[in-house]
């Protein structure tokens, strides 16, 4: 039977307050994948399904719709989000596919320029659990640093895949010292992984939840205001467990093709307004700024 940890903390939380005495720490992130989807236009078998509408070209052919689709989110969409993280003083952690950052240095340039930590979102938008060995795991992976670097002149420390890690993926990022994974959705705060060989690795979980991609599942958004609603409501629930001393980590994810459209740009800009008035009592920070305050808190030894 695989090893699953069920167990966590098992309530017993660490003691952290974060850097500016708070006790929730709020991460916003913005994923920087299009160009990096599946494209039978790109050579791939299959284009991604996923987008505003079932896409009806048939499989195997060129689906420019669903190019379109996604090149709405870096044509138009990154701008109108980063001119709200400029607005509310708000720096985002940007999840960088390579191959769209390959595709569109100029951009990554831009969003890194105004203050944004880049981190590894994968060479492709894929799940890493699809790769059959390691070693061409490792080259993507290797790939993926070395074009953000060039791109941004910044050195990404963190990583989240789309899907799920591989066996390997873990044991890959430790091994070229990376500060943290975010391939976790199993906590409210970050946590050691020592099953590794060697150096244990931080995971910073991310959430699937508090997530615009629930605007394209059935059972998610549609209102821009139901998304709002929804953060609030964490928050809330968060907060008040703060105040009684628990410490907290609450993740908001958002995609340019998504919340970049100005139906739902609205649940962007009031979910940033949210959290600058909320300031006073919550630290919003990049992942990596979270990975080393709960580093300088909770030791690596067991």
């Amino acid at each position: 039977m695989t090893h699953r940890d069920l167990e966590g903390y098992a309530g017993a939380w660490p003691d952290i307050t974060w850097p500016n005495g708070a006790r929730l720490a709020v991460s916003v992130v913005v994923n920087f994948e299009e160009g990096a989807e599946l494209q039978v236009g790109d050579g791939d078998a299959r284009s991604e399904s996923m987008g505003e509408v079932i896409s009806v070209v048939p499989m195997g052919k060129r689906d420019q719709g669903q190019e379109q689709i996604f090149g709405y989110g870096m044509r138009a969409g990154l701008w109108r989000m980063l001119d709200a993280l400029d607005e509310t003083k708000i720096r985002a952690t940007i999840f960088f596919c390579g191959r769209a950052v390959e595709r569109v240095p100029t951009l990554a340039r831009a969003v890194v320029a105004r203050g944004h930590e880049p981190a590894v979102h994968g060479w492709r938008w894929r799940p890493h659990a699809d790769y059959e060995t390691a070693e061409a795991e490792a080259a993507d992976i290797d790939r993926c640093v070395a074009t953000i670097t060039a791109a941004t002149g910044v050195a990404p420390v963190g990583f989240f895949c789309r899907g799920g890690e591989s066996p390997w993926t873990r044991r890959l990022l430790a091994e070229r010292g990376f500060l943290y994974t975010s391939n976790g959705f199993d906590d409210d705060l970050p946590y050691w992984d020592r099953t590794l060989p060697g150096q244990p690795l931080l995971v910073v979980p991310y959430s699937l939840d508090s997530n615009d991609m629930k605007f394209f599942h059935p059972n998610g958004f549609v209102r821009a205001s139901e998304m709002v609603d929804y953060v609030t409501d964490a928050l809330d629930v968060l907060e008040a467990e703060a105040a009684r001393g628990l410490p907290r980590l609450l993740n908001l994810g958002f995609h340019l093709r998504i919340v970049g459209r100005p139906a739902r740009f609205a649940a962007f800009r009031d979910i940033l307004n949210l959290l600058a008035a909320r300031r006073d009592h919550i630290w919003i920070a990049s992942r990596a700024e979270i990975a080393r305050a709960f580093i300088a808190a909770v030791p690596e030894s067991p």
